[in-house]
């Protein structure tokens, strides 16, 4: 979320020295989006951020498209997914193309790196879950619906404090950030805007940590993951400011927009992404006109693929969709309330599910992971 933050000791002007109270240097760091053109923070460290004591071993990684490419409804059953893994290496990919790709992870190993995705944005969706991310601007605990917007780049690490951890992951080719229509020149958000800055957390500064030592680091290349042991503890920030840093969410502070008649999705978007939308689906007012009819109509959205990832609630076009379930319903077919769900709606008065949906507006690649926990018989489910 790009307004400005300060955090820490830091100088008075960009790029002149800064020293402690014994004369020291502090070594600066600026982290920018499009070169020097766009958004950017500038960071202070006790050492060089340069310092890498041990380059390792690189794993070749590439998203797999499934070997299934029959194009149909799909409905994934995520929480078939069995506890594996970190928060990076233990991912599923569900789904993707070249702007997005959409993951779920069920960590049950603690992960204890530093991670930085050198290639993508991401927004980590907590659906079960509570932890602290540290980063190098500090610390941002997460609990149970938060959305983690971290931008490319940043160097962080998940500690997480449960057991019971599922997360949805997207992974953009290019920035997150609020819906461009719901904030004026300023970059403030609107009157409108069914969310405002003061539902935005931000970093909580973390004092700087002065240790020496050969300290995990995974980054993410375009071709897989590179392993890298940095000299000293890398949190060793001393102050910071600027507009780069990542940010929380939580999908229960979205205010829904409603209507008179049945609103389309745009209407629950929360963030966009260069060629992929995310909206917010929570409990709400239905329409209020004396013959509407609450449950969507059927629609094909010609130049998008729709997924949704059902939260918790009863969502009111579907049935046989469970607490982590995902569909997906990709372009040139139609999609809609199953049998029963759009006469059953009338005279309802509210509702109370919560799902993430992502509109891509490129087509998605199932990717082999998805057919783990593929129900074959969804295609199928409108039928009478």
């Amino acid at each position: 979320m790009p307004f400005y933050v300060q955090r820490g000791n830091i100088p008075p002007k960009r790029h002149i020295q800064h020293r402690d109270a014994n004369g020291n240097l502090y070594y600066e760091e600026h982290a920018s989006r499009e070169g020097f053109s766009d958004i950017y923070s500038n960071m202070y460290h006790l050492r060089h951020p340069t310092r890498i004591a041990e380059v390792g071993k690189f794993t070749p990684y590439a998203l797999k498209p499934a070997e299934d490419r029959v194009h149909r409804h799909r409905h994934l059953e995520t929480f078939k997914f069995k506890p594996e893994g970190n928060w990076v290496v233990g991912r599923k990919a569900i789904a993707f193309n070249n702007d997005v790709a959409l993951k779920v992870a069920v960590p049950n190993e603690e992960g204890n790196f530093f991670y930085r995705n050198g290639i993508a944005d991401e927004i980590i969706f907590v659906h079960h879950g509570e932890g602290t991310m540290n980063s190098y601007y500090g610390k941002l605990d997460f609990h149970p619906g938060d959305y983690i917007v971290i931008p490319k780049g940043v160097l962080y690490k998940l500690d997480l404090k449960t057991d019971n951890n599922r997360l949805l992951i997207i992974e953009s080719a290019g920035p997150v950030e609020p819906p461009r229509r719901y904030r004026n020149e300023f970059g403030q958000l609107l009157e409108h805007s069914p969310y405002c800055e003061r539902d935005i957390r931000v970093p909580e500064f973390t004092e700087p940590i002065s240790e020496e030592g050969k300290y995990d680091f995974i980054l993410r290349t375009t071709g897989g993951f590179q392993t890298y042991k940095f000299a000293h503890h890398p949190m060793d920030v001393v102050g910071w400011d600027g507009y780069y840093y990542p940010w929380i969410f939580n999908i229960n502070d979205f205010m829904p927009i409603t209507g008179k008649i049945h609103m389309p999705p745009p209407i629950h978007q929360t963030f966009q992404g260069p060629g992929f939308v995310v909206c917010s689906f929570c409990p709400r007012m239905y329409d209020y006109h004396e013959k509407s009819i609450p449950a969507p109509y059927n629609h094909q959205n010609v130049d998008s693929d729709e997924v949704l990832y059902y939260v918790s609630g009863s969502f009111m076009s579907r049935r046989a969709v469970s607490e982590g379930s995902i569909t997906i319903h990709p372009y040139g077919l139609a999609h809609g309330p199953q049998p029963g769900r759009y006469e059953g709606s009338i005279g309802k008065t509210e509702t109370n599910e919560l799902a993430v949906m992502l509109d891509p507006f490129r087509p998605l690649i199932p990717a082999q992971d998805s057919l783990l926990v593929d129900d074959p018989k969804y295609p199928l489910s409108w039928l009478e």
